[in-house]
């Protein structure tokens, strides 16, 4: 988690919806369509209020440079995208029609949903076949990954305590997965994998284990597997099946390393934005879903799919940009504008 957390305090959640509600009464009690819509509501809250103060800050800040502008030097204006990626949601999300700032990014390919051990071995076979035709002089091949789990609570745990840090967590790092500090998470449900346009691998490896082409996969370190905090899915993985993951790239610090500017926590949905102009949709009520279920639905299947897809996606197009050093940086390079596949 970045170390350099924004501040809290002077956000007013008094606004917010009830939160009286009783304890959770087990581990593991899936969430309500209720209590989703309280999270939802209590995000929304969150970040209107971090909007108002960024906003009031701004207007004192133009207002003192236009009263002294001859003893004082301006005040400089944040610039329109980060405001942008404060824009408030609207209070009932679920009952309004909620309009994103881009088109939304999906995968259109095949989505290949493997349940049964002898099913996930069969599909890492295909995909490790695949992945070898892929192989460029370096001898390495990128393959966007990422994993999915239940999300299970602290017995005694308020409600109100959960949504709380969930609205925080998804406010400040924008649906990073550290959203579960101090949560213990349930064991890593779904494995997803993607290396191209026309195919994406949704692996239910809480059904299935990890057979052994999937372990031969992970432990590859020239399959270079991509996403965004994926260091702590690869500590996940090792700890709930005891599969140690090789060769990862993490694509904030590879953002970080080729877009310059001051060092940032990126989120996959922020970094889609970023370099695709694409919405990454986040439903709390597929990502905060039951992912051990008996057979995923499609909206979870697709859910899964494009999250791999795009972390695949970003790094193809962070690749073909050249390093630069730490200067400061407000807007989207030509560079990268002209890297982004039309």
């Amino acid at each position: 988690m970045n170390s350099r957390e924004p501040g809290v305090g002077s956000n007013d959640f008094s606004s917010s919806p009830s939160l009286a509600f009783s304890s959770v009464p087990d581990w593991g009690e899936p969430l309500t369509e209720h209590e989703l819509e309280a999270i939802d509501a209590i995000e929304a809250t969150f970040l209107s209020a971090s909007t108002t103060s960024i906003s009031s800050s701004i207007k004192e800040q133009d207002s003192s440079a236009q009263d002294d502008q001859a003893s004082k030097r301006p005040c400089r204006r944040l610039p329109s995208s980060m405001l942008d990626f404060f824009t408030p949601f609207p209070l009932s999300p679920c009952k309004a029609d909620v309009k994103m700032r881009y088109p939304a990014i999906k995968f259109g390919g095949r989505i290949s949903y493997t349940r049964t051990s002898v099913e996930v071995e069969k599909a890492a076979r295909e995909l490790l076949r695949s992945l070898e035709a892929k192989r460029g002089e370096s001898g390495h091949v990128a393959v966007g990954f990422d994993i999915e789990w239940k999300p299970t609570f602290r017995k005694g745990m308020f409600l109100s305590e959960i949504r709380m840090l969930c609205a925080f967590q998804n406010a400040v790092y924008s649906f990073v997965k550290t959203w579960k500090v101090g949560v213990p998470p349930g064991k890593a449900a779904v494995m997803q994998l993607c290396a191209d346009i026309g195919q994406c691998y949704v692996m239910h490896i809480f059904h299935s284990g990890i057979p052994p082409s999937l372990r031969l996969l992970l432990r590859d370190s020239t399959l270079v597997k991509v996403g965004v905090g994926i260091d702590n899915d690869c500590v996940k993985v090792f700890k709930d099946y005891n599969v140690s993951v090789q060769g990862v790239g993490d694509l904030s610090c590879l953002a970080n390393q080729k877009l310059g500017g001051e060092p940032r926590n990126w989120s996959l949905k922020a970094l889609t934005e970023m370099l695709v102009s694409k919405e990454l949709p986040k439903p709390n009520k597929i990502r905060l879903g039951n992912w051990e279920v008996k057979s995923l639905s499609k909206q979870q299947l697709q859910y899964a799919a494009t999250d791999a897809f795009a972390s695949w996606q970003l790094h193809q197009v962070l690749k073909e940009l050249a390093d630069t050093d730490n200067s400061a940086r407000n807007e989207t390079s030509e560079e990268v504008k002209a890297a982004v596949p039309p």
